[in-house]
């Protein structure tokens, strides 16, 4: 994919050729337009999402649609707790346009380089550092309210069912 500006011209001769303007307000060239049919560039390469829940998966964009739906193959979802994170097979998995925060190209160059602090650890290592942590932050969430409900706040739940 491009890096592109602003200031550069369309590229001549192609779909997007576009007469210059004579007048008026600047326009934004065509290539700066992002619209699902900017996907058609990264169709068949290998890309990570974040999405809105904060998952980050990565995949082959192998389909989407005029919503930005996608269709990707061979997922992984990567899950970071601390500085350990793992990978997770999913297979084919489809998301909703509406639902990705982030896309990216993945450069295969650097595709297996990993910052330093980080380093790559089993599934259920993870998913019990998970639990651990949204643990503590549970027991921090309720001192906090406590705390809060003292002083004559009305606090609101951290995603826990009251009944």
């Amino acid at each position: 994919m491009e890096n592109l500006s602003i200031q550069d011209l369309p590229p001549e001769g192609g779909p997007n050729d576009v007469a210059p303007q004579t007048g008026g307000p600047p326009q934004l060239p065509p290539q700066m337009f992002t619209t699902a049919a900017q996907l058609l560039d990264l169709t068949d390469k290998k890309l990570v999402l974040v999405l809105r829940d904060g998952r980050k998966l990565i995949g082959v964009l192998r389909s989407w649609d005029q919503f930005a739906n996608l269709v990707l193959q061979d997922t992984i979802e990567r899950i970071f707790v601390q500085e350990v994170y793992a990978d997770v097979v999913r297979g084919i998995f489809l998301v909703r346009g509406e639902n990705v925060l982030l896309l990216g190209e993945i450069d295969l160059d650097k595709d297996d380089y990993i910052p330093e602090p980080y380093r790559k650890v089993s599934p259920e290592e993870v998913h019990a550092l998970t639990v651990k942590a949204n643990n503590e932050k549970k027991q921090t969430d309720k001192v906090r309210a406590t705390k809060l409900h003292k002083l004559g706040f009305e606090v609101e739940h951290s995603g826990e069912i009251l009944f």
